[in-house]
């Protein structure tokens, strides 16, 4: 089922953009899913996320039925991504794109340059000022987090937070800011979601398949501008204004649903 890109989704009376559940996946989809926030609800930590066995069952049964066309893209690293969904493999693309490697193929770890681990250094103890903030160490990237900040200093510690990663970004040519949901990252700029999902469907077995792509963040608009481009289906997963996808679904669990995910039966005690 491909959607004419220049389909628009309907207005409310109050001019606000209404997206429409998406339609089943297609028998030739070529399926790109977020992490965070898409197939998984967000944790206080990101360390703390826990996958269910039946998701990852069912992410095996989609790789078989779509010929291996379902590539994780992800903000984790790929190194990540494999010990989350162990004993799985899966193709998939990490640190927004910075990362890429098909189904099968074995991680290489990115080049970290020698100012990230200064700037990585300073940044713990600027958070150190903020109880409940977390700097997440992804390797050629980190992520400056205040998700779990209290809301009397939430606000300053975001603040903070941003104007440390500005002026951390002086010392790192070749990097970018890429802002998220109560998240300041320092990432590589050659790369982003949208040409990761590009670079999939040039290849097999993606090319010539219907691109899906459900995301959350800010970080996921290139991808759906990427899977619009060629007639496909994006979805936003939450609520989020401005967003480029055509449908959406509330949350990890309406994604779940959605992709027919059926949880395993309790275990039988011995």
């Amino acid at each position: 089922m491909r959607q004419s890109q220049e389909s628009r989704p309907p207005s409310s009376s109050t001019g606000a953009t209404v997206l429409s559940p998406p339609p089943p996946l297609p028998a030739d989809a070529a399926l790109f899913l977020d992490v965070d926030g898409c197939l998984l609800p967000f944790a206080p930590r990101p360390d703390a996320v826990e996958v269910p066995p039946a998701l990852v069952d069912r992410l095996v049964a989609l790789q078989t039925a779509l010929g291996g066309a379902l590539a994780l893209v992800s903000g984790r690293n790929l190194a990540t991504l494999d010990r989350l969904f162990a004993p799985a493999a899966f193709a998939a693309a990490g640190l927004h794109g910075v990362e890429r490697r098909r189904a099968g193929e074995i991680v290489q770890a990115s080049q970290i340059p020698a100012a990230l681990r200064q700037v990585r250094d300073a940044g713990l103890a600027v958070i150190g000022a903020f109880p409940g903030a977390l700097l997440e160490d992804k390797g050629a990237a980190i992520g400056l987090h205040w998700r779990m900040v209290a809301p009397p200093r939430a606000a300053e510690a975001a603040t903070a937070l941003r104007a440390f990663a500005e002026h951390a970004l002086a010392r790192l040519p070749g990097y970018q800011l890429q802002p998220g949901d109560r998240v300041i990252e320092l990432r590589p700029r050659h790369a982003d979601k949208g040409s990761a999902i590009l670079e999939f469907l040039a290849e097999a077995p993606f090319a010539g398949r219907v691109p899906v792509f459900a995301g959350d963040d800010l970080t996921d608009d290139p991808g759906f501008q990427a899977v619009n481009s060629h007639g496909g289906i994006s979805i936003l997963v939450g609520d989020r204004p401005g967003s480029a996808a055509r449908f959406r679904l509330s949350d990890p669990a309406a994604v779940h649903a959605w992709l027919g995910v059926t949880p395993r039966p309790p275990e039988t005690p011995r």
